[in-house]
Order: structure tokens, then C-alpha cells, then sequence
């Protein structure tokens, strides 16, 4: 199958031609009937298989050339970086359609992205929280949308988006076409699903949770951080064969920690991004890495979610996920476009539970591949990997939750009151011998008799 069999317009097929594409993906060229039939779509396909291009090329052949002010597609997505690549693909194809986009995330001044909204927009690519927040403050009218997109639902999900998007769909027009794409399909959004889609059509192009077949996996034991470290810097000094590397980490503490390990060694092909550094750096760092100005990329799960990077040599999971779709998700950035990837999993003792669950999604086992003998085994543990001693009978060590902490004090005989109920009124008139009514002037007289 091509493009040409899509039966897709001129502006379209000029914009395809100009990026090179000629043959849809398995995902593009079954979601592009169903999405244009304008029922509800769950789409099912591996990251990495051109899911924006699934639901735009629909939506843009359908979408009318008008002069309203109020957005008439929806699409949210997790993260900000998500928001910019989202957008650039949409101007891809849009190029020779006269539409508006706008992208809008959180971070940045509101002010300047309302007065962008006012001049009038057709396609709104937004993170929940921002886009939420704008349409509180009446700036964003919703009334004209007609097809709301949910990119990386389960994504969304993970990062505890579900009430936000429970009080997006409350404010949404009733008669809107709903779409939704995910990697893998969670019970989190199945709920979500039934609560808010009417009968959608399912397109899967694969069981959730199946790797791409372009991807060849394998993973290392390893002790501890340090060795972890080791490992990792005599892989990365094959600058041949690991020409472009994105290194995955569980946390920010852990990112910056890897980042100063190995800054000394790779110093100018190095760059990190997470939630922490701000919007421009974070974006810097992945236009340096996609440009292939920086070798190596370290980054946490949120901010690495669903870019779409080309030509990535390897994946290397530093630190195993906590949720084997997370695995998922990460080796999905290399191996894009049915190009071939790699991907390299990093394990200590107490992660190798976690390793079993992402074996089990997968149905499959990683190859286990020896430690090089050069590769030094460091004995030295991070605070994380230290055993917490516990000093049972040592008072001072000891915690008991119900004493109180050292902000509690005991009132001071001025601010303790007691309370009096109704008689309180009259104690204070007897303290003070006050009239029972203002007429009453010779109350006071009368009672001191």
C-alpha cells in the first residue's frame, strides 16, 4: 500500500512528497478510515510506528478551510517536549494548508499564550494542565470542538493526569469525536474508556506490549551503581558503534548524579534533561542531541516520552523501570521508522523482580550478556544501596510517631480558654455589669445595692 491508495488531497500528498514518505505505516493505514469515519478510535501500535501521523492525516483531510476564532481539534499530551514535537509535525503536513496550530504547555508565560489563543486558532496541541487553566479563564472557548486526540493516554495516566482529563471531557461539547492512542493498553485506560467513549473501534497493530521485531534487547547484572558506571563508560568509549545514545534513569537525583560521573570523561557529548532545568535548556538539549551535536542524552522517563528522535544507536536502561510498560516505552525510541535499534538493560539484585515483569509483558527473555573483564566491579555503594542499620535499642535513634514534634508546646496559661457555652454571656455581663438592654440605665445602679 501507498499514500495514493489513502485517497488523500493534493495539500497532503505535496506535504508527504516533500518529507519523502510514500508508504504508510501498519498503523497509518489502518486508523486512516476508521479515524475519517468519525466514530471513537482506540489505536493500539508499538512507539516508534508514526502514531501523530495516524490520527493528523484524517483529521487535516477533513478539517475545512474557516476564519472562526475557536479551536476545532483537540489534542493533549503529557508532556511539554510532546507539546513542540506535536506541532512541528502537524506544520509538516499542514504546509501547504492554510490552518492555524498553536501548542500550549505549562512554564511559561499564560499571558502571552492567551493573546495567541484570541487571534483565533483551528488545531490546539496542549498539555492538560495549561490547557485546562485557559479555558478557566474564558479565553479558550471549547464549544466548537469536533475531534478531541489523546496521545500517550497511558502516559497521561501513569503521571496522574486522570482527573484533569475527567474535567476536560466535563467542559468538551457532548458531540465530538473522541480518539485515543497508546503503546500499551493498561486498566487504567480501559476505565477510561468506559467512562467517557461511546462503542470505540479498536485498531491494534499489535498485542500491547509487544516489542518492535527491529530491536534487538539484551541486559547486564550488575552489583551497584558504580559498577553500572564502569560498564557504561567502556560501552560508550565505542564512539563507532554507540554514535547516538539515549541513557535512561529512574529519578532527577539519579540523572544529575550519572550526568557529574560522566562529565569528566564525555564532557562535550554530553547533555541531560529533566523536570528540574528549565524550559530552554531542556529544549536546547534535545534540539543538540536530534542535530547530533551532543553523542549521549541522559533523561527520566516523563521528559523522554514520545519524542521522536531519528537515528538513535541505543537505549540504555540505566536504572530498570518500576512498570514494564515504561520499558516499553524506552526502548521505543530507537528502532523508529523500521530502522534498526538496540537497547541495553542494567539490573542489580533488587531489580531483578522488576526485570521479570517486563519479561512477562513481553512474553520473551532478555539475553543476559557478560560484564567485559576490563570492566572494574566497584565495591562502593551509593546512599540508596547502603543497608539502613537499625539501632533497636538506642533511645535516641528511635521514633515513636505519636510523641509530639518540637513545634508542639503546651498553651500558655493566657491563651487557655475554656469553653463556656451558653453561659459565657453571663459571666461577661456579670464581670463587667453591662445593661441587659440599651434602655436599661439603671441596671447597673439597682445591682450594686
Amino acid at each position: 500500500m501507498t499514500f495514493q491508495d489513502l485517497n488523500l488531497n493534493t495539500p497532503l500528498y505535496n506535504a508527504l512528497g516533500d518529507l519523502g514518505f510514500t508508504t504508510p505505516t501498519p498503523i497509518q493505514a489502518e486508523a486512516f478510515n476508521v479515524v475519517s469515519s468519525g466514530k471513537d478510535v482506540v489505536g493500539i501500535a508499538q512507539t516508534g510506528t508514526g502514531k501523530t501521523f495516524a490520527y493528523m492525516l484524517p483529521i487535516l483531510k477533513s478539517l475545512k478551510f474557516s476564519t472562526q476564532e475557536n479551536p476545532r481539534v483537540l489534542v493533549l499530551v503529557p508532556t511539554r517536549e510532546l507539546v513542540v514535537q506535536v506541532v512541528d509535525e502537524i506544520e509538516k503536513l499542514s504546509k501547504y494548508i492554510n490552518n492555524r496550530v498553536l501548542g500550549v504547555y505549562g512554564g511559561t508565560n499564560i499571558n502571552t499564550q492567551k493573546k495567541a489563543i484570541a487571534e483565533g486558532i483551528d488545531i490546539l496541541v496542549a498539555t492538560p494542565g495549561r490547557m485546562y487553566d485557559l479555558a478557566l479563564s474564558r479565553v479558550l472557548q471549547l464549544k466548537s470542538i469536533q475531534k478531541l486526540v489523546i496521545d500517550e493516554v497511558d502516559v497521561m495516566l501513569d503521571l496522574g493526569f486522570r482527573h484533569q482529563l475527567i474535567n476536560i471531557f466535563d467542559i468538551l461539547p457532548p458531540k465530538r469525536q473522541n480518539i485515543m492512542f497508546s503503546a500499551t493498553m493498561t486498566q487504567d485506560v480501559d476505565l477510561l474508556l468506559n467512562d467517557f467513549f461511546k462503542t470505540p473501534e479498536r485498531v491494534s497493530i499489535a498485542v500491547s506490549g509487544t516489542p518492535l521485531d527491529n530491536i534487538s534487547q539484551q541486559r547486564y547484572n550488575v552489583p551497584n551503581f558504580y559498577t553500572k558506571v564502569n560498564l557504561l563508560t567502556h560501552l560508550l568509549n565505542d564512539t563507532e558503534r554507540y554514535n547516538k545514545v539515549l541513557i535512561f534513569v529512574a529519578y532527577k537525583r539519579m540523572a544529575d548524579r550519572l550526568f557529574e560521573s560522566l562529565d569528566e570523561i564525555f564532557h562535550d557529548e554530553l547533555c541531560v534533561i529533566h523536570s528540574n532545568k528549565t524550559q530552554n535548556y531542556r529544549l536546547r538539549s534535545i534540539e543538540q542531541f536530534r542535530e547530533g551535536m551532543n553523542r549521549i542524552l541522559i533523561a527520566t522517563d516523563v521528559m523522554a516520552r514520545g519524542l521522536d528522535i531519528d537515528n538513535i544507536s541505543h537505549v540504555i536502561n540505566f536504572d530498570t523501570p518500576d512498570f514494564p510498560e515504561n520499558y516499553m516505552h524506552r526502548i521505543g525510541r530507537t528502532g523508529r521508522a523500521e530502522r534498526q535499534g538496540e537497547s541495553l538493560l542494567f539490573s542489580t539484585v533488587k531489580e531483578q523482580e522488576l526485570v521479570e515483569n517486563i519479561e512477562n509483558l513481553m512474553v520473551m527473555e532478555i539475553p543476559v550478556m557478560e560484564i567485559p573483564e576490563v570492566v572494574e566491579i566497584s565495591t562502593e555503594l551509593i546512599e540508596e544501596e547502603r543497608p539502613q542499620i537499625k539501632e533497636r535499642n538506642n533511645p535516641l535513634k528511635r521514633k515513636d510517631e505519636d510523641i509530639a514534634g518540637p513545634a508542639f508546646h503546651d498553651k500558655s496559661e493566657k491563651n487557655s480558654k475554656e469553653n463556656l457555652g451558653g453561659s459565657y454571656k453571663f459571666k461577661i455581663a456579670a464581670k463587667y455589669k453591662k445593661p441587659k438592654t440599651r434602655g436599661d440605665k439603671n441596671y447597673n445602679k439597682r445591682n450594686k445595692k
